[in-house]
């Protein structure tokens, strides 16, 4: 049996937003591999191996999933939103380079998915719109001076801003100190969408001013969108429209 390995995205959370190749893979897999909460949503069949591990361990979850492949299993890795966005593809590659050079001949595919980035700019219209970036808050694989130094420039060059994993339980200053910098470079009157736990039954949004932000509106299931300075807001009933001009001059 030949085996191959895919890294496929999951979505933000909602089952209907799953691509059908990342459907066509699950179903052809003999083994998921990932974090334990994101291998809970795939469904369960009765010789389907699962190995779900722990967040922290993503280079030990690589390792594992490609010895399987050169097994001859049919190994999928399974990560939320996109897996090349902040997730388990990198830590796949990293791996390929440091492991036997037999892995590099393995069948191995990335599968996108829609990113929790995406669908929260897509809830409240197109933030996005125009030039942006985006920034991981977490400092577990980075110092935070590396973090502030890239707000402030993302900043200074106007970008609008979608910020992964803005505020945990182990780091919960980190967030706050971000606030402070983007009020110091944006001004209090810039924009901010909080989105919480997208396209699932726990969703939550808010949109509000850098000066009405608070650290405690975010965890880690929150994508936060910092407008640019010419993000608008349109008012209408209910949750307003937020939207970045295509143009700039």
């Amino acid at each position: 049996m030949s085996g191959w390995l895919a890294v496929a995205g999951l979505g933000p959370g909602a089952a209907d937003l799953v691509t059908p190749e990342v459907e066509t893979a699950l179903a052809e897999a003999t083994d998921i591999v990932g974090y334990g909460p994101y291998v809970a949503r795939v469904p369960n069949r009765p010789e389907l191996r699962v190995h779900a591990s722990d967040n922290r361990v993503e280079y030990e979850r690589a390792c594992l999933a490609l010895e399987l492949a050169a097994q001859g299993r049919r190994v999928v890795v399974v990560s939320s939103g996109d897996p090349g966005v902040f997730a388990m593809a990198a830590a796949v590659f990293e791996a390929v380079e440091a492991g036997p050079e037999s892995w590099r001949e393995l069948a191995i595919r990335v599968l996108p998915g829609i990113t929790a980035m995406l669908a929260a700019s897509a809830h409240v219209g197109a933030p996005l719109g125009h030039d942006f970036c985006c920034i991981n808050l977490s400092d577990n694989l980075k110092p935070w001076s590396l973090i502030e130094h890239r707000l402030r420039h993302a900043a200074e060059a106007d970008f609008a801003m979608a910020f992964y994993n803005p505020r945990s339980q182990a780091r919960p200053q980190g967030f706050e100190r971000a606030l402070a910098v983007l009020r110091e470079c944006c001004g209090d009157d810039r924009l901010i969408v909080f989105a919480r736990a997208v396209s699932t039954a726990e969703e939550r949004t808010r949109v509000t001013t850098l000066g009405d932000a608070r650290a405690d509106m975010a965890d880690m299931r929150t994508l936060v969108i910092v407008g640019s300075s010419r993000t608008r807001l349109v008012p209408r009933p209910g949750q307003p429209f937020v939207y970045t001009p295509r143009s700039a001059s």
